[in-house]
């Protein structure tokens, strides 16, 4: 028996051997790596394990009328991976071949029927095993009964008995072994082109995510030269190309290469190429004949692919490789994976615009709000100061002069707090010649605080403590105006002793009704979510008869400082 189980062991080797190169081969590789296998490729992979089965058949030992073989490797290899239809034509294909070339022999039609047998129970397992944890024990089980199965058809069917028990007495023990464990290494031999695939796909979304990181900064700011050619290098740093190139619906907007200014494909032939696409909307992979007179380098295979805002094609990102029909699958998903994330990043960009446009439009509309009330109220209080105060009433048109021109040239997005202070304190001043001696204005500001903020955001809330606090209250009172410094962000606190707010309004503050008194407050709270999200609204604590405090957060992160940071990365 030891001299079988060696040889045995050599022909299971032989079988493994063949099972590993033939699953390096490309289109079978992709064939047993596909999840949706239709009927002409089930055809195919029954004819691939019927073969295997017939290799095993012709590498077996003849022992006594009998054959020790690992036919059954093959065959239930088969119906594990490709189903009923595989297995049980892979069985027929191998079985009928043992029944041919040894039409009389003792185990034939055993062997034929066990054959049979194996496809057809492997290809019922095969939604099992695709569930099962550990495949590998489970096909080694699977073995085990198959061929003890077999065993079994030997003595059930070949005649005379005793010949056939003294075969399987020889055959049994070795074959239940060795082809259960040829089995199982087959099954990991194919298992691991599905973990190679995973790990590939794995390896792409990876590297796709990290250019659509560093390159999202640029896109934000819209889909230009600039933008273009930062993401290219970006490119070029992760991924083996020899070109890339964007281009909108007229013109190239960047090329890069590893042979800049060395290349054969010129501007004409790149409009040429993307043209299509850009008409169509669909990808195109190509191969470009290379001219062999040529001093250039030649790029020989391109895949261009529609870069996207909603379903108009805006322009096209290609990558060109230097050899001819190199542009693998690999390449290709992860072209199309950065095609769509480019896509949704200028979308994005759009959508920001949009953004910022509205942000102005909030900015007007809040001066418009403001300038006619504050305007009509200090005319008023200057035209009494003319009369008994002309100096004063001098001071206060200075003041209120610097108060509208301050408020025109609010346009960015942020201003300096220090810029917000000082037209606040231009409008305290105007409100003081109001208020007289009932009103009191403290600024906590420390020197050289590092916070930007949008314009006019501060002074509603000032307003609104005074002309709603403060001048309700009989005695008058103080409006205090704190910065508090913190790493990440600046809290900025307003403050009063006037009569506060009533427990039942202050639940309603923000509510967009008709008869809100607190427009200011609202606009204020709404632009602070907008900008910065909702964690950064306004918080308002009061009590009726004591106070109102108002607090807003200040992140520290601005727009400009994050477009330095990752543009060094």
């Amino acid at each position: 028996m030891s001299t079988i189980f060696i040889d045995l062991v050599n022909r299971v080797g032989i079988i493994m051997i063949l099972a590993f190169i033939i699953s390096r081969v490309k289109p079978v590789k992709k064939l047993l790596a596909k999840k949706n296998i239709e009927i002409r490729d089930k055809l195919i992979l029954s004819v691939i394990f019927g073969v295997f089965g017939i290799i095993g058949t012709y590498i077996g030992i003849y022992i006594h009328g009998g054959l020790a073989n690992s036919r059954a490797i093959g065959v239930f290899v088969g119906g594990l991976l490709g189903g009923p239809m595989v297995g049980i034509l892979a069985g027929i294909i191998a079985g009928f071949h043992r029944m041919i070339i040894d039409m009389n022999g003792l185990t034939t039609m055993a062997c034929t029927t066990a054959t049979i047998l194996t496809g057809i129970i492997s290809g019922l397992l095969s939604k099992r095993y695709y569930k099962s944890k550990n495949k590998c024990v489970m096909a080694t089980v699977g073995g085990i009964i198959v061929e003890s199965i077999q065993m079994g058809l030997i003595l059930l069917i070949s005649r005379p008995f005793s010949d056939a028990l003294g075969i399987v007495k020889i055959i049994a023990l070795p074959i239940i072994i060795l082809n259960s464990t040829g089995i199982a290494v087959f099954i990991a031999i194919i298992d691991g082109i599905s973990s190679e695939q995973e790990r590939v796909a794995a390896k792409q979304a990876q590297v796709t995510l990290q250019i659509a990181n560093r390159s999202f900064p640029y896109f934000i700011k819209g889909f230009n030269e600039e933008t273009a050619l930062a993401t290219s290098k970006i490119i070029q740093e992760m991924i083996d190309v020899e070109a890339i190139v964007f281009t909108d619906k007229e013109n190239i907007l960047s090329y890069v290469g590893s042979k800049e200014g060395n290349y054969e494909v010129k501007e004409n032939d790149i409009k040429a190429l993307t043209r299509e696409v850009i008409e169509t909307g669909y990808t195109k992979v190509l191969n470009i004949k290379i001219d062999s007179n040529s001093d250039k380098q030649n790029l020989g295979s391109a895949i261009i692919v529609p870069l996207k805002e909603n379903t108009e094609t805006i322009g096209t990102l290609t990558l060109y490789k230097e050899k001819e029909d190199s542009i693998t699958k690999v390449d290709l998903e992860l072209t199309l994976g950065l095609g769509d994330l480019f896509s949704t990043q200028i979308a994005l960009s759009k959508l920001e615009h949009q953004k910022r446009l509205l942000a102005k439009a909030e900015l007007k509309a809040l001066q418009s709000q403001i300038n006619p009330h504050f305007l009509f109220n200090s005319i008023n209080t200057i035209a009494f100061c003319t009369e008994t105060e002309p100096e004063k009433a001098k001071e206060l048109l200075l003041h209120l002069g610097a108060c509208f021109r301050k408020n025109l040239q609010q346009n960015s997005e942020e201003v300096n707090i220090y810029v917000e202070i000082e037209y606040i304190k231009s409008y305290v001043e105007i409100e003081k010649a109001r208020f007289g001696s009932k009103l009191e204005v403290i600024f906590n500001i420390p020197d050289n605080l590092d916070c930007y903020l949008p314009p006019l955001i501060l002074q509603p809330i000032v307003e609104n403590a005074i002309n709603h606090g403060i001048f309700e209250k009989i005695e008058g009172g103080t409006v205090k105006i704190t910065a508090i410094d913190e790493k990440e962000r600046t809290i900025l606190i307003v403050e009063d002793n006037g009569i506060g707010i009533k427990e039942e309004f202050l639940s309603k503050i923000f509510n967009n009704g008709k008869n809100n008194d607190s427009i200011g407050l609202t606009n204020v709270n709404s632009r602070l979510k907008n900008k910065y999200g909702d964690n950064y609204g306004l918080e308002i604590n009061s009590r009726y008869n004591e106070g109102t405090a108002v607090t807003m957060k200040i992140p520290k992160i601005r727009e400009v400082e994050l477009n330095v940071e990752v543009s060094g990365c």
